[in-house]
Order: C-alpha cells, then sequence, then structure tokens
C-alpha cells in the first residue's frame, strides 16, 4: 500500500476527475465523499486515499487515468531490457526528480514512461534536451522507481556532478577551476574537512552550486529537501529561479559539507543554526552568511551572499531621483536629529544606509554601529554585533554608544520602545541616528513609532527625514526592444497625464525579448526607487495633532515628495524598467 500511496501522492488527482471515476462507476458518489472529507482533515491527495480506504486499485486507477489523459498505459516489469543509449539520453537528476524513466529510443524519437501523466512540460524539455520526439506513457510509480535503481545505479557522485556541470551556466573547465576557491579554517576544524574530502565530487558540487550563483549574480542560494527531491533556487535580481539539482540521496553530504564549511555542529538536525562563510572565486573574496533549518523531509539552507565589492558607496549610483537625492543629503548631512530608511526585506535598506555612513566617514567623524548581523565591514566605522542571546539587544548597544563619544550612530532596526526611546534621546542631544523600520511608505514610519508608544512631540522634535524605498528589475540592455501603448492606457495604470502631455496618442515604452545575458528573463540588474518625506514645520504640526498617515502622506506629495509609484513612472517612461515590474513592486502604492 505504501507504493501505491507514493505514485497517488506524485500525481494527485484533480476534482474533475474524481468526478469522472464515479460516473464511470469505479467508485461511489459516497465513497468520493468520504475521501473528500477525509482530505480536507489531512494533507493526503485525494487518489492516495481512495486508495487506501480500499475504494479504488492502484491498476484500476492508471487504467482510468491513461484514459482520460489519452496516453498509453504499460507495465515496466513486462517489458523488455532498457536500452543503454535510452537510459544515456536522459540524465539521473532530472529523471529522479521528475520520477521518469525513457524505455526506448531510435534515431529521432524516444518513449518516456511518466509516473504523473499530468506533467506535460517536462516533454518539451527533454524534446530539446535530446533532440527527439518524445512519446510519453504511463506507468506505475512503483515500477518507475524500481526502474531507476536497476538502470541508473551505476551512477556515482562524480558522474551526477557531470550532469549538473552540463545543465549549469559554469562551464567545464570553470568548474575545474572552482577548486582554486578557498576556505577560512579553524585548526579545530580540520579534521572535519580531511574527512569531508573522502567524497570530492560532493565537496566539487557544493563549490559548483556557490561559484554558479556567484556568476548569475544571485543574493541568495536556497538549497530545499522534499520527499523525493532536492530543489536549489537562485534569487536573482529579487526573483527565484530553479537550477540544476542533484538526486535525493546526496542531501545530507550537501547538508554536512555546508555545515563544516561554516563551522556548524554537523551532529545537530533539531534546531536552527546560523553561521558565515569566506571564500575566494577567480581572486575576489565573497563572504556568505549561512542559515540552516530543520523541515520535515529535511534541512533547508538558505546562504545569502554578501559581495563587498560590490557594494556602492556613492549616493549618486544609487538610483535616486535628482528632488529626492537633494532632500536625502541635505538631511544626512544635518549636525543631529534622525533620518530613517524603511522597506522589506531584500529592498537595499543595507546598502542605501552604508552608503551614507560612507559619505560621512571622515578621520574627524566619530560612527558607531549596532546591526543584526553586521553584513559588510567598513574601514572607519565601528560595527557592533547584536547578540540578543547574551544580552546585547540594539537597547542595550545604543546606552554603551552614548558612552563611546560619537557623532553618528547607525541602529539596524528600531523594534521596540525601549530602543526607539533611546535613539530619540540620542538625537535630542547632539547625535546623528540613521535606522530602520518596516513600514509599506514614509509616512506610514510616522504611526508604525505611534504605535510603539513614541510620543508625538519626541517624533516631530527628533525625525529629520524618512525614506522608503524600493528595488525593480533593470531591462536587459543587450535584448531591449522598443514598442508602443495607448496613452489611454497608461493613464488607467496611474499615470499622470502631464507627465505624457508631450506624447500623442502612443508613448513608446520598452521591454526585454530574453536573451543569453539575462537568462532569458528579460531583466538584468536592478535600480532603487525612493520615496523621502522631509519633516518640515507643517508636517511637524500634523504629528503632533496625531494625524493619520493618510493625511501625512497628501502633505508630503503637496510639498513635492515623490511616491515610490511616481519614482516607478519615471524609470518607466525613461526606458529603464517595464510595466509589469512597475506594478508588481509599487502595486499598493498608487497615490502618485
Amino acid at each position: 500500500m505504501a507504493n501505491a500511496e507514493q505514485h497517488v501522492i506524485s500525481i494527485g488527482l484533480p476534482r474533475r476527475l474524481a468526478d469522472l471515476l464515479v460516473t464511470e462507476k469505479l467508485i461511489t458518489q459516497k465513497q468520493l465523499e468520504e475521501a473528500l472529507e477525509a482530505q480536507r482533515q489531512g494533507t493526503e491527495k485525494l487518489g492516495t486515499l481512495l486508495i487506501e480506504k480500499g475504494f479504488l486499485k492502484e491498476d484500476a486507477l492508471l487504467e482510468f487515468l491513461s484514459q482520460q489523459c489519452g496516453i498509453s498505459y504499460v507495465s515496466l516489469a513486462n517489458m523488455p531490457e532498457i536500452p543503454e543509449e535510452a537510459i544515456a539520453a536522459v540524465p539521473e537528476a532530472i529523471a529522479r526528480q521528475h520520477t521518469l524513466i525513457p524505455c526506448n529510443k531510435s534515431k529521432d524519437r524516444i518513449t518516456v514512461a511518466l509516473a504523473d501523466p499530468l506533467n506535460v512540460l517536462i516533454l518539451d524539455d527533454l524534446k530539446m534536451m535530446t533532440g527527439c520526439d518524445v512519446k510519453a506513457v504511463l506507468a506505475s510509480e512503483t515500477e518507475i522507481l524500481a526502474a531507476l535503481e536497476k538502470y541508473y545505479k551505476s551512477a556515482s557522485s562524480q558522474e551526477v556532478l557531470d550532469d549538473i556541470v552540463r545543465q549549469s551556466n559554469i562551464s567545464a573547465e570553470e568548474a575545474e577551476g572552482i577548486e582554486s576557491i578557498e576556505e577560512k579554517e579553524d585548526d579545530a576544524d580540520v579534521s572535519l574537512l580531511e574527512r569531508s574530502a573522502e567524497d570530492a565530487p560532493v565537496i566539487k558540487m557544493v563549490n559548483l552550486m556557490m561559484a554558479s550563483a556567484v556568476k548569475a549574480r544571485a543574493s541568495d542560494i536556497h538549497i530545499e529537501a522534499f520527499p523525493k527531491e532536492i530543489r536549489v533556487r537562485y534569487r536573482i535580481d529579487g526573483v527565484l529561479h530553479e537550477q540544476p539539482a542533484p538526486p535525493k540521496k546526496f542531501h545530507a553530504a550537501i547538508c554536512t559539507r555546508v555545515k563544516i564549511m561554516s563551522n556548524l555542529n554537523i551532529a545537530e538536525r533539531r534546531i536552527p543554526q546560523d553561521g558565515r562563510l569566506k571564500l575566494k572565486i577567480e581572486g575576489k573574496e565573497i563572504d556568505m552568511r549561512v542559515s540552516v533549518l530543520p523541515c520535515a523531509p529535511g534541512e533547508k539552507i538558505v546562504m545569502r551572499i554578501l559581495d563587498s565589492s560590490g557594494l556602492k558607496v556613492q549616493m549618486s549610483q544609487l538610483g535616486f531621483e535628482p528632488e529626492a537625492l537633494a532632500v536625502f543629503k541635505k538631511c544626512m548631512e544635518a549636525p543631529y536629529g534622525i533620518n530613517l530608511v524603511t522597506g522589506p526585506t531584500g529592498s537595499g535598506k543595507s546598502t542605501t544606509l552604508y552608503s551614507a555612513l560612507a559619505n560621512l566617514n571622515t578621520p574627524d567623524t566619530n560612527i558607531i554601529t549596532a546591526e543584526d548581523p553586521v553584513e559588510y565591514q567598513l574601514h572607519g566605522i565601528n560595527q557592533v554585533q547584536v547578540h540578543a542571546q547574551v544580552g546585547l539587544t540594539f537597547a542595550a548597544a545604543l546606552r554603551s554608544f552614548l558612552r563611546q563619544d560619537p557623532d553618528v550612530i547607525m541602529v539596524g532596526e528600531i523594534r521596540d520602545l525601549e530602543t526607539a526611546s533611546i535613539a530619540i534621546n540620542a538625537a535630542l542631544t547632539g547625535h546623528l541616528v540613521f535606522s530602520t523600520l518596516h513600514t509599506n511608505d514614509a509616512p506610514g514610519s510616522i504611526t508604525r513609532l505611534g504605535m510603539m508608544g513614541v510620543e508625538p512631540f519626541l517624533v516631530s522634535a527628533s525625525v529629520l527625514m524618512i525614506e522608503a524605498q524600493r528595488l525593480v528589475r533593470g531591462i536587459c540592455p543587450k535584448c531591449k526592444e522598443a514598442y508602443e501603448v495607448d496613452l489611454g492606457w497608461l493613464v488607467k495604470l496611474g499615470v499622470p497625464e502631464q507627465q505624457l502631455q508631450a506624447q500623442k496618442g502612443k508613448v513608446l515604452l520598452h521591454r526585454g525579448k530574453g536573451c543569453e545575458n539575462c537568462a532569458k528573463t528579460g531583466y538584468r540588474g536592478r535600480q532603487g526607487l525612493y520615496e523621502v518625506l522631509e519633516v518640515t514645520d507643517a508636517m511637524r504640526e500634523l504629528i503632533l495633532n496625531k494625524a493619520p498617515s493618510k493625511e501625512l502622506k497628501f502633505l508630503a506629495i503637496k510639498q513635492g515628495m515623490l511616491t515610490l509609484r511616481a519614482c516607478a513612472i519615471r524609470k518607466l517612461l525613461s526606458g529603464a524598467t517595464t510595466v509589469e515590474e512597475m506594478i508588481r513592486v509599487t502595486a499598493s502604492d498608487v497615490d502618485t
């Protein structure tokens, strides 16, 4: 029964097909309703429950699916030996990931047995991969798994590595060069590293993932375990992209390797762990922050890539609109007060703050930061890593900072009333303070501080500026193309008519067709959108009167603040980004 369950879990059973089972009298309506009720109370798929309860046999379900999906049902156990050329045509990683087995192959045609008749997308991939027409047949997952073990059993970790290299954006020569990666080791870990080196292809596999991610300009690497496969994804320009992955049997070895490199406890699999590692890839030092999270099928690893060589320190390079940059620089150079940077995780807040601090970093200025974590180390700035477990919180660090004769203080995040109160006290006693909040827009930060319990008169007296930001993907310059849209359509999207007055009926926009340079996405790189609210005397009066966020935003726009959507519209009309990207990033900000 377990094997049948595995099969149905992998293919599922849509409700439409379940109703047809009743129509064909393979099950009764009462049996279907009983299975549906059991499905609502648990996590198993409908087909699994029908088999578990004895309402339907696996072979009957397969015959039914074969008829409904229009593909033949075959028994692999009764088929002759599968030819070697058929097995060689499909990499093991692909076969295991999609639970399929190549059955036969001629010069221009290959037959593939699938466990999931609804997985039609893989057929197109196989056609491109093999250069042959692909004929799909349906087979029991039990038999497919047995065939995978039989015909791919000789595949070594080296062969799996070769498969991944072939599918990745790293050439064979570059893959060999990955061995030049240098790890920062402690003497206590030498013995562990020596033992892990026994399976060299596994080490190369992990190094390949890291080097490939760096080459693809990824910000994060996600390694996830599922019941039958590993999924590897890179976050490139803010969006996750799936990558070639090794079979599930390598998951434990990969996790252990990453833990060893990060000086984590390889025996601990019950609690989350955080670590850090340093690599040297093609002569460039790369820091990675590692997070290991225990999940039901196996540990999930996320590695944040911290490439300090790509850190921009010039404010003019960040993408500010001229008006917003002028306000930001004015408040950044004030002798005292609080400047807040807001936005969701991954919106570039750290880059903006580091750029501001780098511009203020002179020999006559004492700058101290409290961060969690310290992502980039800046020369000439005293950076403190927060450790809440030992009592070194943001609030505790701030108290100590005030005894260190600082000129500029940066607090990683204002999370509570205590931290906010100390930061405001520092600003009111002659210090310039930078910090972050998590709000949707700049005016919302005033409301957020009030919700924390900060008195309005303290906010109005201390806050100089609030800047909200997002990142939009830029159009790939190598496949950029122009196209025309109706002026009226853009007005409906929220583009102000005054910005389109110079146009006559049609507006020229741009998009990326997709090429090798952008991995067929049409996008390459990101640019910032910055909403900068200056706290003027009129704004202070509204804050003292506890005005709602909407009124604060209305006044800010009246005084010249560009909203996130307004900045996105400028980048859209200048050909820097697309309509789809503007809507995706600024969907919640429609006031311009």
